[in-house]
Formats: structure tokens, sequence, C-alpha cells
């Protein structure tokens, strides 16, 4: 069982096995802020950004993914250590450690390597665990490679490098991502994942990039440093990671020393973490349903990986009101509350739902939509469906670009205006970012 004391409340401090604490049981979920330099470097649009989110007396922050590899990059405003950063470039990490951890949050950066889930903009030619590319139409995403066994040593290396580099600087540990389709998550799923030596195959050797990536952390990380794991509770795909697969991997995290673990789901095929669905139906297994309705999506799989795993939990998705909150907390659900898209509009949020001042966050995501009926983000037509959705994503992104430049977020923008606002942001960050490569 995850550490749970029974009256947890949203208020309540959780000091985890790493000596790590977190003063309340808020922590902000990564969500990808895209505001680095054409050079991948942290700026001061990040320090302001997570400046304000700490004044909102948030318990925990973990940064949107930080990559290992420039040509593997989740989008071009991505964050990169690969290679030993520059002074300066150490500089700037420790004073964004220093903005997050300003009001007393813990601080932690999420590494990643975004797989063949990289833009086809990025790279067209991804490294992957296998040449599976990815079911989606539009030709964003180019034709993936197998990567050859230095390639994989050379990710090991990449995140226990990111986790020198996060350490030295000043944050708190770091969250190894397994999670959404990226490299490692793909590299966990049965149908990314076809190859035949010792990565491939059986779970153990899916899930064998997993582990060594959380040693490298740890053995570099040392002591007192804390190393987590965001993990999918499926992916949602027939024949993809199983929620069966996902309790194995626990069983496995159990014994490596893991801090804590992240349950989300979904990947870019079926965006479950997005709260919408991808072309396919959403295929999932027989988990029992509880009589009562769950506010966050992935709590009914919390439940079953609680029973499994010795590690505490944090759940992310969907939560919005603190009696929510507080009855997951209490049934022994999840040690750690996520909150992601209500901290883009109002950074703020954390101290209403402590303080009582709010019994609920917004919710955003009931009112962005292209229009309603066939314009829906339910919608019959496939183009349509994915437009709501990537139109979704951008309007959280544009909100997110508006706090790092010190600008009041707008609710009112609409959601078409912010895709192509995105879409124009997205190339120039990309162009800037090629041409200041050597």
């Amino acid at each position: 069982m995850g550490a749970h004391t029974m009256t947890a409340s949203i208020n309540t401090a959780l000091t985890l096995e790493s000596g790590l604490t977190f003063p309340n049981r808020l922590v902000k979920a990564a969500m990808t802020e895209g505001l680095a330099d054409p050079r991948n470097q942290v700026t001061e649009a990040h320090l302001t950004l997570y400046r304000r989110w700490a004044e909102g007396r948030i318990g925990g922050m973990i940064t949107g993914n930080v990559q290992i590899d420039r040509n593997h990059l989740e989008r071009a405003g991505n964050v990169v250590i690969d290679g030993k950063p520059s002074n300066e470039e150490m500089d700037m990490f420790s004073r964004w450690a220093e903005a997050g951890k300003s009001h007393g949050a813990a601080m932690i950066m999420q590494v990643s390597h975004a797989g063949r889930q990289t833009p086809k903009l990025i790279n067209p030619r991804p490294a992957a665990p296998s040449p599976v590319p990815l079911g989606l139409p539009g030709g964003q995403f180019g034709q993936p490679r197998a990567m050859t066994s230095e390639e994989i040593r050379g990710v090991i290396e990449g995140f226990g490098n990111a986790a020198n580099v996060a350490k030295k600087t000043g944050f708190d540990g770091i969250q190894v991502h397994a999670a959404h389709g990226y490299l490692l998550s793909s590299f966990l799923s049965p149908l990314a994942n076809q190859r035949q030596d010792e990565y491939g195959g059986p779970l153990e050797n899916r899930a064998r990039l997993l582990v060594q990536c959380v040693e490298e952390a740890r053995i570099v990380g040392g002591p007192g440093f804390s190393v987590s794991v965001k993990l999918n509770s499926a992916d949602f795909q027939k024949g993809g990671f199983s929620f069966e697969d996902c309790l194995a991997v626990i069983d496995i995290l159990n014994e490596l020393g893991v801090d804590f673990v992240e349950i989300s789901g979904g990947n870019y095929e079926q965006p479950r973490m997005m709260d919408t669905e991808g072309l396919e139906p959403v295929f999932e297994q027989g988990i029992s349903e509880s009589t009562r309705k769950r506010e966050a999506y992935f709590l009914k799989y919390a439940k079953a990986v609680q029973e499994r795993s010795r590690l505490p939990l944090m759940v992310t998705g969907g939560f919005r009101t603190t009696e929510a909150m507080n009855s997951a907390l209490a049934e022994g659900e999840a040690d750690l509350i996520g909150i992601g898209r209500p901290l883009c509009v109002d950074t703020d949020t954390p101290r209403k739902l402590l303080s009582g001042g709010i019994s609920e966050t917004d919710r955003w995501e009931n009112q962005l939509r292209l229009g309603p009926g066939i314009l829906s983000p339910t919608s019959p037509i496939k183009f349509i469906k994915m437009l709501n959705g990537f139109g979704a994503i951008g309007w959280y992104y544009e909100q997110l670009r508006r706090l790092g430049a010190g600008d009041a977020p707008n609710p009112k923008l609409g959601l078409f205006t912010a895709f192509l606002a995105n879409q124009k942001n997205e190339k120039r960050t990309e162009s800037a970012r090629k041409a200041a490569t050597p």
C-alpha cells in the first residue's frame, strides 16, 4: 500500500522516502510550456511562469518535459539537456528551480525523450523501439526507425545526465516520463515495440529501458534526490500497454526505490490524458466500476494500483472539486493530487482550494469547442474532431505563453483563433530553432 494517513486532506503535508516534503497534496502536473529559446534553453518566461505558480501556494511542481535529445522534441520550444550545459545554462536552471521553490513547493524536473511522437517538422525519421508509425492522419509525424543498442545506451546516459544537472541546480528530483506514448512508453507497448532483442517481447524486456533509466538517475542523484515515474494505467488501445502490464510494472518499480508514481493514461493516438477520444474507439479492460461516479479519469485504476503498490501515488486528470480530491486522499486512492489545465488560467487556484475560498476549479475544457453539433468535439467528422482536440491544446498553450510574458490570461480567446495563433507560434519557434542549430 502507498503511504496514506486515513485523515489526509489536500492541506496535509507529505514527506516521501527520499526526504522530500510537499507542504500540501496539490501538485502541478507536467504541462509542456514551449517557452525555450531557439537553442532550447530556459528563458525568463519560464521563471515568470513558475514564480506565478509558486505564489499560488501549490505543494509541488513537475516541470514540462525537459528533453534529453534535441532531435527528439515533443515541440520546438522544449528545454533540452544533451551534453554538458554551459555555466550560463546551469545558472538559468538554478534560477528556474529557485522560482519554483520560492514559496515552499517541491520542484521536480520531468525528463523525457519524445521518440516516435516527435513532429515531422523536427525530425522526419525519429528513433523508436520499432519502425511502427503513428496511426494518425495529417502527416504530422514521420516514419520512425528502430533504435540501435548504442542509441538505447545513449538514452540511459541521457536520463543520468539530466538527473545530474537537475541535482546540481537545486531541483528536488526528476520524474522519468514513461507515459503518453513517448519513447519509454512506446517501449512498454506491444503495439509500438516489436523488437526481438532484450528490449522486446515479454513485459520484463519491454520495461528494461525504463528500469535502466530509473537506476541510472538514482545512482547519479544519490540519497535525498527524488526519482519518480509517470506511468500509463493503460494506452487504451487494443493490443497495447494494458492495465495488467501497468500493475506488473508497479511490481518492478516497488523494488527500485522509486519515490512516487504518477498514474495517467493514453497517447497521441488515444489521448485519454486530454479527456478526449482518438479516432479509434477507446479500448478499456474490464476493471470493476465502483458505484460512485468519479471525477478524475484514472481514479478507478488508482485503487487497484494502490493494492499492489508500496509507493505513494499521484493521480492526475480531471480533479476539479475539493470534495473529490479529499475523498480520493481519505480513501487511499491517491496520495498526491495532480492539477493541470485550471492552472493555465488561474495560477491562484491552489491557494483558493486550500483556504476553502472555492470548492471547485473552473472547467474550461467544457466550453472549448469550434461550435455546436457537427462542429463540436464529438463530431462524426474525424478532421473536425481532431481540430477541436488540437485547438483546445493550442488554447492552453496560448494562456501559458501569456502568463510567461507577465500578462493576464485571456479566457475569452476563441478556439479557432487559438489554434491558428499556436500554429503560427510553433512554426516561428521551429524556424528560429533551425536557424540557431549549427
